[in-house]
């Protein structure tokens, strides 16, 4: 070579190697031995391929070599070598041999470390997008679970199946607050239940915790947690409003990989959980107070109607008897005149109190309007319902205390019987039109009394 051809191969750009047919180096210019910290002496004389890694080295002889034999020649191949310190270097080769030079291979050689840390950006860039996509997904699969749920234990399940999921866990737990604190399972499994509560140590967080098998803040959760093939466990808290709802629980039978995406999506699931188990027991209060009296609280006209048509259905398929009482507080207009509407109320919220009371349970009792109650019986015959008319007659006479003195009440009740196989069909509003009738002879036999009527 000429001077300046000396100098522009040493100082090249890129690392320049030749070497042998055989692929012993017989030239490496200064830009490649500076990159790879390797003495000149070190590296003529050697193979090429013992200056890769273990893997590329593979690669190459598999491969390369191969192309480069028939061919003559290769493109922008990814290897990585390795540097005389021990460090790797990432590197672009291109290759071509030269048949009418005794078949002399000539590299140039291209350091790749900002394009696989560029490569490496856009693949974890990529990633986010992914983990944000399937954060997204999971949410809105969340949510079409969550809207169709209407309990809290639907709530838990659909909740436990969406993180299980989410989460590749070996098993998910929801553990719902009970009203004396404890935390009892509502939804999924808990492998370590009746062995370690999964959060004794959690409850005064609100953040996600995550426990390992080898956590020494936990000793007993987490030789429990060995003892049954976990490995790692996280728990989100479901709060809402300031109040502790309950927690997820997560077990993984491996160690879990905690990065931001793992904690924004449990804390995610937690809000909206929490959420939808707000809505849920709001729209249960409010079906609560749509079906029963405002005043008194027992059912009202609507759910009295709709337990009524059920229990003439049970009736008529277990063909048992079912007796509906009507009942008319006597004279109730006078003990409004006397004592006034707010001492009134107060007669009729005690008087449905005592029907309660009178009944036996799993009887209903609800409010027609006015002064008018109503008690479905079923399995009641005629025995029974007249002696629960008794016993309602008798609670109704004892004095109520009111604002401005003692009122002493009493009830006129009618009874109509439906017996299935023994009398045709009645309809609901048969059944109450007949106790109504039946009311009305009471009262017109002088009232404080009950009156049986059957079809």
């Amino acid at each position: 070579m000429s001077a300046s051809e000396t100098d522009w191969f040493q100082l090249a750009p890129c690392g320049l190697v030749a070497t042998t047919q055989d692929g012993t180096i017989v030239e490496a210019n200064d830009t490649f031995l500076e990159w790879t910290a390797y003495e000149r002496a070190d590296v003529v004389g050697r193979t090429f391929v013992m200056l890769l890694e273990p893997g590329s080295r593979l690669f190459f002889e598999t491969r390369h070599r191969q192309v480069l034999h028939l061919r003559g020649a290769f493109h922008e191949v990814a290897l990585t070598l390795r540097r005389a310190d021990g460090e790797e270097l990432p590197v672009l080769v291109n290759a071509t041999r030269d048949s009418d030079d005794g078949g002399v291979v000539r590299f140039a050689i291209f350091n790749a470390t900002e394009r696989v840390r560029y490569e490496r950006d856009i693949l974890a860039a990529r990633r986010a997008a992914e983990q944000s996509e399937r954060r997204v997904r999971v949410l809105q699969e969340v949510s079409t679970m969550f809207g169709l749920s209407a309990t809290d234990e639907e709530v838990a399940q659909s909740f436990s199946a969406v993180a299980r999921d989410a989460f590749s866990a070996r098993e998910t737990a929801v553990l719902m607050t009970q009203d004396d604190g404890r935390l009892l399972l509502t939804g999924g499994s808990n492998p370590l239940e009746d062995k370690v509560a999964p959060v004794p140590e959690l409850r005064g967080t609100a953040e996600v915790t995550v426990v390992h098998d080898d956590d020494t803040a936990f000793p007993e959760l987490s030789a429990a947690m060995r003892d049954n093939g976990l490995a790692s466990l996280s728990v989100t808290p479901l709060i809402a409003d300031g109040e502790r709802l309950g927690v997820l629980a997560c077990f993984f039978a491996g160690r879990v990989d905690v990065d931001d995406h793992f904690i924004d999506l449990q804390q995610a699931l937690g809000r909206q959980a929490s959420q939808t188990l707000v809505r849920v027991r709001l729209q249960r209060r409010l079906a609560l107070l749509a079906l029963h009296d405002q005043l008194t609280g027992v059912a009202n006209r609507q759910l009295l109607q709709m337990s009524l048509d059920d229990a003439l259905t049970l009736a008529e398929a277990s063909l048992e008897p079912l007796a509906v009482l009507f009942l008319d507080v006597d004279d109730f207009k006078a003990i409004n005149d006397t004592f006034g509407h707010a001492a009134g109320d107060s007669v009729l919220v005690e008087l449905a109190s005592r029907l309660h009371s009178g009944v036996r349970a799993g009887d209903i009792v609800g409010r027609m309007g006015g002064d008018e109650f109503v008690a479905l019986c079923p399995g009641a015959d005629s025995s029974a319902a007249e002696n629960i008319a008794q016993r309602i007659l008798e609670v109704c006479r004892e004095p109520i205390a009111v604002a401005d003195g003692v009122v002493v009440a009493s009830v006129s009740v009618g009874i109509s019987l439906f017996r299935p196989g023994v009398d045709p069909q009645p309809s609901a509003q048969q059944l109450l039109v007949r106790a109504d009738a039946a009311m009305y002879d009471a009262k017109r036999a002088g009232k404080d009394r009950s009156q049986l009527s059957i079809a």
